[in-house]
């Protein structure tokens, strides 16, 4: 209802200006104190080297270190608790909490939604046949998350279109030119470098990285702490086998004449290690893939026992079949051949590219079952399965 009461202007009443005028002050004084006062304390990581992490009252500051391989740059994030507003010059990217809308862009950041309960913010994905998550599915199968084609990158338009509330990209640091396309559309862009992490716990402590971007770090350090017992679980478990006990362990593919395989430093490696193996390519000092000729993998791999990781190949004939050289492997040659294709999304997507990152401990486990079958009487792998005949 509208009052009948004139307006009066403010200077025929001095003493009500002067309590305005006073009020006014005293808010900008303490927003320019809360500006000032931007005092934040580290939170230590456990495990991963290529962020860190910074809290204050009503915000969180993010730095990624290492985006992607080779990055010399440090990218530097601010995470705003609802209503607060503090000076963010400087900064690559602010993101205001609450969350409603994200956009992701590689399949290891989809199962932190899951972990979290927060799967409903997905409204975009590049390719999403490749994803597995069944909550995600569901989403898709909806129409909630839209399909950005081959990459954003290649399509930005279609995530500007969406306009969500972030975007996490995993780059290679060869379309770094798209940030500044979002940032100017005031979308804030965070580079997600987990996979050049290559401690197995260190790839999914990311989870806090994407905690700290839902305003949900609590529940992400929860879930990364049991991960982590689970894990160290696994690993004392077999920490006891002796080096003579440790089976060779055979890896990789032929592509094209050259035999790709994971290198003696990386992930990969750590985790066959940490299960009770011996790596035939261990001493090969490399985080990153090996690219070797076929002679030297029959030299040092044709007696391993065990071959695990073998693609996705469906059978043994197959593998024979479409690779004849496979044959002369003793592990080809007995059956003992592990791929991890045991689970797939309804759409072919294998949920080890999707899980695998955040769920070391389950990968871990697997690789005892195979190597050690004794250590997990009744365990059932969860990503690996035997290739049959």
């Amino acid at each position: 209802m509208l009052s009948s009461q004139k307006y009066t202007p403010c200077f025929f009443h001095p003493i009500l200006c002067f309590f305005w005028l006073a009020w006014g002050l005293l808010l900008v004084s303490c927003a320019e104190k809360q500006v000032q006062d931007q005092q934040k304390t580290p939170v230590p990581l456990d495990f991963a080297t290529g962020f860190q992490l910074y809290q204050g009252e009503g915000f969180w500051e993010i730095e990624v270190s290492q985006g992607y391989p080779g990055s010399s740059e440090t990218y530097r994030y601010l995470v705003l608790d609802s209503g607060v507003m503090l000076n963010s010059s400087g900064y690559d990217a602010v993101v205001q909490l609450p969350i409603d809308a994200v956009v992701l862009t590689s399949t290891t950041q989809v199962p932190h939604l899951d972990a979290l309960d927060q799967a409903d913010v997905l409204v975009g994905f590049p390719q999403t046949d490749l994803i597995s998550s069944t909550s995600a599915r569901a989403r898709i199968a909806a129409g909630k998350v839209k399909e950005l084609g081959a990459g954003p990158s290649a399509n930005p338009e279609l995530v500007l279109d969406l306009h969500p509330d972030w975007i996490m990209i995993s780059t290679l640091g060869e379309d770094l030119r798209y940030l500044d396309i979002f940032k100017q559309a005031g979308i804030p862009a965070l580079i997600n470098g987990e996979y050049v992490e290559q401690n197995p716990l260190g790839r999914a402590e990311w989870i806090k990285f994407t905690g700290v971007l839902l305003g949900n770090y609590p529940e992400a350090l929860a879930q990364f702490e049991q991960i982590k017992k689970d894990y160290n679980e696994a690993e004392r478990l077999a920490s006891s086998i002796t080096e003579k006990d440790k089976p060779k362990v055979l890896s990789g593919v032929m592509y094209q004449d050259i035999w790709y395989a994971p290198g003696g430093e990386s992930w990969a490696a750590q985790l066959l290690e940490k299960a009770g193996g011996s790596y035939v390519f261990g001493k090969e000092g490399t985080a990153g893939s090996l690219q070797l000729n076929y002679e030297v993998v029959l030299d040092q791999g044709t007696t391993a026992p065990i071959w695990i990781g073998a693609a996705d190949f469906a059978s043994l004939t197959e593998m024979g079949k479409i690779e004849p050289r496979y044959q002369a492997f003793a592990a080809w040659k007995t059956g003992e051949v592990y791929t991890y294709t045991a689970k797939k999304g309804e759409t072919g997507g294998l949920e080890y590219f999707e899980l695998g990152y955040l769920r070391p401990d389950l990968i871990l486990k697997d690789l005892i079952k195979i190597l050690h079958p004794e250590l997990l009487p009744g365990y059932e792998p969860y990503f690996y399965q035997k290739l049959k005949k």
